[in-house]
């Protein structure tokens, strides 16, 4: 059993894991605090009495323009993990493959051996 976890571990792109991790854990960390409590702490819950329709639409314009921020940083998070998900997939049904094909080559050596055996 610990071989085939190691032989998943030993095909899986560490380089390129490594390498991408930075920046998923930045936009992830910047993701949690705009959602997750530190960015929306700072913003007014309730809207600010606009003195005129004008400044109103000015300030819902500036909300949804941070919102628009806070969603393209979710997009890019989010692509950027299913990136990384679909190489691990690959790799995974590669060894897969590779493993069904080793048993079968097995089986087959150890037929030959038990029909040398048993003559």
């Amino acid at each position: 059993m610990a071989i085939g976890w190691m032989t998943i571990l030993s095909n899986v792109p560490w380089s390129e894991v490594i390498k991408n991790a930075p920046v998923v854990a930045d936009g992830a960390r910047k993701l949690w605090n705009k959602v997750g409590g530190k960015g929306a702490a700072s913003e007014p819950a309730a809207p600010m009495p606009a003195a005129s329709p004008e400044d109103r639409v000015a300030e819902l314009q500036a909300r949804v323009d941070a919102l628009h921020a806070q969603m393209l940083t979710a997009s890019e998070v989010i692509a950027s993990l299913a990136e990384q998900n679909a190489q691990l997939v690959a790799r995974i049904e590669s060894n897969r493959r590779r493993t069904l094909a080793l048993l079968i080559i097995n089986i087959g050596v150890a037929g030959l051996a038990l029909t040398a055996w048993l003559n």
